[in-house]
């Protein structure tokens, strides 16, 4: 059997020859020439990737324990233009990191400003690359228990374009559309995995 609990390579192991920006504004892209260590040994030959620097990113996952509901919202995203159902997504809670700010510092910021409720208690979910074969971002997830008894309306920032709308469901309800395809973003579906796994426990306290 293989070892795959520990990484054969680090970043030592890559060497990067060129670095060129072919795009910069608040994301930024470049084009690498570079080669990497192989598991057969030696090197390979130079190659050419285009990476999209985002940066460290949170998802927060709005969850009362106390109504069993779930908080998500509702926005337009360029991204999905083509998608069957339109581009307007449900998702979690989410926010750029800053520099300074810990990923539970977002995680209240954009409690706050995406969805106008403040967090109770906070509990780190866990981190991933949505897309490493080309983006840079890593998406850290967490958990937050609030009171979503008066939650919901049209919320976010005017100077960012934002146009959020609040949803509140029921857990068991979320749940049954977990595979139907209206959750279509990775982060929205490993958290209500994630509470499908310790809702019982934060039920209880």
């Amino acid at each position: 059997m293989t070892n795959w609990k520990k990484a054969p390579f680090t970043r030592d192991d890559v060497e990067i020859t060129r670095r060129e920006t072919l795009y910069k504004n608040f994301f930024r892209a470049e084009k690498l020439t570079l080669r990497h260590k192989l598991f057969k040994g030696g090197w390979t030959d130079p190659m050419s990737r285009e990476l999209f620097l985002r940066g460290p990113a949170v998802g927060v996952l709005l969850y009362d324990p106390e109504r069993d509901l779930i908080g998500l919202v509702e926005q337009f995203r360029a991204g999905a233009l083509d998608d069957p159902q339109g581009p307007w997504c449900l998702e979690i809670v989410a926010g750029m990191i800053e520099e300074g700010e810990t990923p539970e510092d977002v995680a209240r910021r954009e409690s706050v400003e995406e969805a106008g409720v403040e967090p109770q208690h906070l509990e780190y979910i866990g981190s991933y690359f949505p897309s490493p074969g080309a983006c840079d971002e890593k998406m850290h997830v967490l958990c937050s228990l609030v009171d979503l008894g008066q939650a919901g309306g049209i919320h976010g920032l005017d100077e960012e374009n934002e146009d959020i709308k609040v949803h509140v469901i029921p857990a068991l309800e979320a749940f049954e559309h977990l595979y139907t395809g209206r959750f279509n973003n990775a982060a929205v579906l490993i958290c209500l995995q994630w509470l499908q796994l310790n809702r019982g426990r934060l039920k209880q306290g």
